[in-house]
């Protein structure tokens, strides 16, 4: 699996929902990477579904994972890359490694991040990214070399652009991307012309 350089983080919805922001995720260039979050409810056979569907023609994963026994469940149910909003520990990324499934723990500082990435880190999720410059990501490699960063907290719009300039590989987004009552109403219309206004950003 490769990942797109945008991430449509899913928390609360149901799999209908899911479904078709998947749907319209389909027609998209930059966001390939559907992340289901597992504070959602039925978390697990959501993913489950989706990745059957979808897995396929799309990067379905888990976020939100944040012990052992979540992300066991999280590959069980056919994740292709799981989200930490906090490191993960080193039995994590080693399971992780195991089943083929990209790592993304969360961290914060420089010694965080560097530890992430020693223990087998795929890329490291920034969180809360906007709670800070972001030209953070540039600061950490200047002394650290190229990293592979995800910025993840605060994403939208009007920042995406900025975040990869910056020096962020990846761009994790909730409501950022699409609207929350476009997705609970399953507005396929709406969806479109939303993601097309957001990838519009990516091409100035």
């Amino acid at each position: 699996m490769i990942l797109s350089p945008v991430t449509m983080i899913l928390r609360g919805y149901t799999y209908e929902q899911v479904k078709c922001v998947a749907e319209v995720l389909l027609n998209s260039k930059h966001v390939r990477n559907m992340e289901i979050t597992l504070n959602t409810e039925d978390a697990y056979e959501i993913i489950r579904k989706i990745s059957a569907e979808y897995g396929t023609r799309l990067n379905v994963g888990a976020g939100t994972v944040q012990t052992y026994a979540e992300l066991e469940k999280a590959i069980q149910a056919g994740a292709g890359f799981a989200l930490s909003p906090r490191m993960m520990s080193k039995e994590m990324l080693d399971l992780c490694k195991k089943n083929g499934v990209i790592s993304i723990p969360g961290s914060f500082t420089p010694s965080e991040v560097a530890e992430s990435l020693v223990n087998g880190a795929d890329v490291v999720k920034i969180f809360p990214a906007t709670e800070m410059q972001l030209s953070y990501a540039k600061k950490l490699q200047e002394p650290m070399g190229k990293l592979p960063l995800m910025a993840v907290g605060g994403i939208n719009r009007g920042n995406v652009k900025e975040a990869f300039e910056s020096g962020y590989e990846y761009i994790g987004t909730a409501g950022g991307l699409f609207k929350k009552e476009d997705i609970q109403n399953m507005d396929a219309s709406a969806l479109n012309k939303e993601l097309e206004l957001f990838e519009n950003e990516l091409k100035n």
